[in-house]
């Protein structure tokens, strides 16, 4: 590479790797490192991660890009971050880590999140924050840290998700990027402002002054320091902005850009989004809303975290298989051919908070495929309750861009577009997470002077798939026995709980 030439950083910290990547002037990725990331369960239901380590990772994978692809920090001209949404990443009063990082994934807030439903808070705060209770939004957490762990909340100094802090430890300059705290039920979404009322609603309204000031994803936050520059080899002074929410980021590079089209993340979680031109009352379901990179816009989305992190679990349980096999063993069994089922509900639900993971109609004749076929499968379904209510939402809908690691199956996809009856479309962007980010830093650095141009620009190819309308039939009929057996089990969650009473 010419050392003339100028390019921009994309750091993507998300649930299993982190990943840096290298853009040139035209967005042409140029270079791509990653490094795999540990999430501690030191109880059942957490899922915490170290943050010195991150940072100490965050550091060697920019390091590690730059050596491979033989640049010099100087040749920077940008740095953005993009990462998992909610979860909690805390300094103390002396501005060190406070303790581990607690993940979106984490569970460990789930009687919080009871009792407030129980009491109607959730009713209360939705009109103001749009977002529906989460056990890992960083409100749950706070308010269950102060009852589970009062020294270590009385300590707090900052509240931030997981890319304002690489961002603080890249330029020492606290905040919290806009798409992302917009969804922690802390942020009014109509003012665009925190609101002391929500912290006092939850029962934390000690952790106000803990608050840093909201940025925007292109904003200039601050210049890499030179502590950090000695380990990243990144050039002190280089800017970093704001970045995002990795769910807005993917949005951009699927060129989601009206209400014609929605974007289906595959991931840890099992994400639908579009995007909206302002907020209405009175809908259907109450849609977890954020606010978008363009003003006046919002992401809208419907989410759980029962996507393809099952496959994962299940691989690692049952035998590594590659990606090609697994394909291979899916597509040899008939579509939609046996009632063998699998909830893919092992790091949270979307049909209730009690509702765990399991196969239902196993039998002797039943091999490893047919296990594989049905955590497909069940991935699948559980994606359409999201899909459903969104196209209430979004009633025009002719295609789904499909992003994440099954969008590299052609047989998963399939599957997807013969349960959903839509067209599929997959962007060939290979890094969303860290294209994303730069792209903030290209709009931040004055490349363009905002996203919408920034889209526009995107040259990315789109492969499509059609549904298979004799499949269509055939997976709605599963689909609808899927539901009664989620029926089924809510109808049993509720007696036990009846009974325990």
């Amino acid at each position: 590479m010419s050392k003339k030439e100028t390019f921009w950083l994309g750091i993507d910290c998300g649930g299993t790797y982190l990943k840096v990547g290298l853009y040139d002037a035209k967005g042409h990725e140029r270079g791509i490192n990653r490094q795999s990331l540990q999430t501690v369960s030191p109880k059942p239901g957490y899922a915490e991660r170290d943050m010195h380590l991150l940072w100490e990772q965050c550091a060697t994978t920019i390091a590690g890009l730059l050596h491979h692809t033989g640049m010099s920090g100087e040749q920077i001209n940008g740095v953005g971050i993009s990462a998992q949404g909610k979860g909690l990443f805390l300094l103390d009063k002396q501005e060190k880590p406070l303790g581990k990082a607690i993940l979106s994934s984490d569970r460990r807030a789930m009687d919080v999140v009871r009792r407030w439903q129980q009491d109607g808070i959730p009713e209360t705060l939705y009109p103001l924050t749009r977002q529906a209770l989460w056990t890992g939004h960083p409100a749950s957490l706070l308010r269950w840290m102060k009852e589970h762990e009062p020294q270590r909340y009385a300590q707090i100094g900052c509240v931030m998700m997981g890319h304002d802090y690489l961002r603080w430890c890249l330029t020492g300059v606290k905040g919290c990027e806009e798409s992302n705290i917009s969804e922690s039920n802390l942020y009014n979404m109509a003012s665009g402002q925190y609101d002391p009322r929500l912290t006092q609603w939850q029962g934390i309204s000690e952790i106000d002054h803990a608050l840093p000031p909201i940025v925007g994803s292109a904003e200039i936050c601050g210049e890499i320091t030179a502590q950090a520059a000695a380990i990243t080899g990144l050039a002190a002074g280089t800017p970093v902005v704001g970045g995002l929410f990795d769910v807005v980021s993917t949005a951009l590079c699927a060129g989601i850009e009206d209400e014609h089209t929605l974007n289906a993340v595959m991931g840890t979680w099992a994400v639908t989004s579009g995007i909206a031109n302002g907020l209405r009352d009175h809908e259907a379901h109450p849609y977890v809303y954020g606010r978008y990179v363009n003003n006046e816009q919002y992401i809208v989305h419907e989410a759980s975290p029962t996507s393809s992190g099952n496959l994962e679990w299940f691989t690692a349980q049952w035998g590594e298989l590659s990606f090609d096999e697994i394909n291979r063993a899916v597509a040899g069994l008939p579509k939609a051919g046996n009632d063998l089922f699998f909830l893919p509900f092992l790091y949270g639900s979307n049909a209730g908070l009690e509702m765990t993971c399991g196969f239902y109609g196993l039998q002797a004749l039943h091999t490893r495929a047919h296990l594989l076929q049905a955590v497909y499968e069940g991935v699948i379904f559980s994606h359409m309750t999201h899909l459903n209510r969104m196209r209430e939402r979004f009633t025009d809908v002719h295609a789904l861009r499909v992003t994440g690691g099954p969008a590299h199956s052609d047989i998963w996809m399939q599957m997807l577009a013969d349960i959903s009856g839509l067209r599929i479309e997959l962007p060939q962007v290979e890094e969303t997470g860290c294209f994303g980010a730069a792209l903030a830093a290209r709009v931040g650095t004055g490349v363009y002077p905002n996203f919408r141009e920034a889209q526009r620009a995107l040259q990315h190819p789109v492969r499509t798939l059609q549904p298979d309308l004799a499949a269509h039939a055939d997976y709605q009929r599963k689909y609808r026995h899927y539901q009664n057996l989620i029926d089924a089990l809510q109808g049993y969650h509720a007696r036990i709980k009846e009974h325990a009473l």
